[in-house]
């Protein structure tokens, strides 16, 4: 009789409904509500509301400093602004990366955080004519990823993205040094070309830098320097297509042809089997509209150990051949360079291989402060540039006259040199002078003030 009562009744239907989800909605209460709010964040941020999503995340390591998904919510929140893209929030997220590798280095997302902080800076990257600091970017932290973590799972995949930075970056200086060599200004052609080929082995077009580095200087008649860079083309690119030309001028200069080295003709066996990335037709023009790389993405090497070491703070555009085992760089450089006022602010600078630079303080215009002359220098060599006035002649002062008031060198006056004693009579007779000068001041000071009183006295009688 109840249960017909019952099923008779809509409204016991509805107190039996409403009593089978109690138990459901005391389950929800049970959650942490932490984890309620990460999973709410989760589920925005994957259907594309980044903001509602990032809000929540930070409601959350506001509220509960000590929750357990702390080190997941900032994770997120870098990852919310790496999609959303833009360079703000690029910026954002590489800021957020830097932030949890600084707050959590032990966890085990402390690499993909690394690695998504070389990915910022990768998926900002210009053409290679174009700004390249963040390629310059891309390829530190990416070294740096490859550094920490060399047996993460993620390695290959960094090591992949090292190499097309690194393409890119060799493939803009490479077209500046064409663009010299093309222009017939064969010393910024070589300066450029030399750092192409020493950093960048891996390079595509390393053969061909190499072939014009060894023509440069067969012109310059350095056919040492010539001889080796064919050499280097027979011994580490020995499928290139410049290696018969480079073996025929080793035998016009008569000197031996090497041998190709067994493990870069395995690594160019390797790499032409390499499987590349393919762009359909349809997609070829809409290539040239993009801001970023593309054909040297694909161009890049695929098998062989990048570049790990980060570029020397050097003036690779300045660098100077000369005969010898040193060069001379000029950095800087003021106005009036070559003048002989001496105004100018370029600083010599001599190198030695496998040694720092040494600096002196010679500014254009004016011989060493030592008095000695400079260095001479093969102003035939490529890249070598004698700036004017710069070296004094054995025997012949310097053109520069010395600036006024300025004293002599530590070492004469310490010697007690004359033209030190000169100096210090001249200083002792021009402080006599304008202890004169004060004296002769002062005495016209009292009489005009004496006269002004004797009127004072004659128009006002005390």
């Amino acid at each position: 009789m109840a249960v017909s009562l019952l099923c008779c009744n809509p409204s016991g239907a509805q107190i039996l409904h409403k009593k089978k989800k109690a138990p459901a909605a005391s389950a929800d209460s049970s959650v942490q509500p932490d984890k309620v709010l990460y999973d709410r964040a989760t589920e925005d941020i994957r259907r594309g509301r980044h903001e509602v999503g990032r809000l929540n995340l930070q409601t959350l390591i506001n509220t509960y400093p000590d929750s357990e998904y702390l080190a997941k919510a900032k994770l997120l929140i870098a990852d919310s602004y790496f999609k959303e893209g833009g360079t703000a929030n690029m910026t954002q997220a590489i800021a957020g990366y830097k932030d949890f590798i600084v707050f959590f280095p032990f966890l085990s997302e402390a690499s993909y955080a690394q690695l998504q902080v070389a990915m910022g800076h990768f998926r900002q990257m210009e053409k290679p004519d174009r700004d390249r600091t963040e390629a310059k970017e891309a390829e530190g932290e990416f070294q740096t990823f490859l550094q920490k973590y060399p047996k993460d799972p993620l390695a290959d995949k960094a090591m992949q993205h090292l190499r097309e930075v690194q393409e890119v970056i060799a493939e803009g200086d490479y077209r500046v040094a064409y663009y010299y060599y093309v222009k017939g200004d064969k010393r910024a052609a070589a300066a450029r070309l030399m750092g192409v080929t020493n950093r960048y082995p891996l390079y595509s077009n390393s053969d061909r830098a190499l072939f014009m580095l060894g023509d440069i200087f067969e012109s310059a008649e350095k056919k040492e320097l010539a001889a080796n860079y064919y050499s280097r083309i027979v011994r580490n690119y020995p499928l290139s297509k410049y290696v018969p030309d480079a073996k025929s001028k080793l035998v016009a200069m008569k000197v031996p042809v090497p041998q190709a080295d067994p493990k870069s003709e395995a690594w160019m066996v390797a790499e032409q089997n390499a499987p590349r990335p393919r762009t359909s037709l349809a997609k070829k023009p809409l290539g040239a509209m993009k801001s970023g790389p593309t054909g040297e993405l694909r161009t890049a090497a695929r098998v062989g150990i990048p570049t790990m070491e980060p570029e020397p703070d050097t003036a690779s555009a300045t660098d100077i051949l000369s005969g010898g085992n040193s060069s001379r760089i000029v950095v800087g450089g003021g106005s009036g360079t070559g003048s002989t006022t001496g105004t100018g602010t370029g600083i010599v600078a001599t190198v030695t291989p496998g040694t720092r630079a040494e600096t002196s303080g010679t500014t254009d215009g004016a011989a060493p402060a030592d008095g000695s002359a400079a260095p001479p220098t093969d102003s035939s060599a490529p890249g070598v540039t004698q700036p004017e006035s710069s070296v004094t002649p054995a025997g012949e002062s310097s053109s520069a006259a010395p600036a006024e008031g300025a004293t002599a060198s530590g070492t004469d006056a310490a010697a007690g040199t004359p033209g030190t004693d000169a100096a210090k009579t001249d200083a002792a007779k021009t402080d006599a002078a304008k202890i004169d000068t004060k004296a002769d001041s002062d005495v016209k000071t009292k009489e005009s003030t004496s006269k002004k009183k004797k009127g004072m006295r004659k128009l006002v009688p005390w």
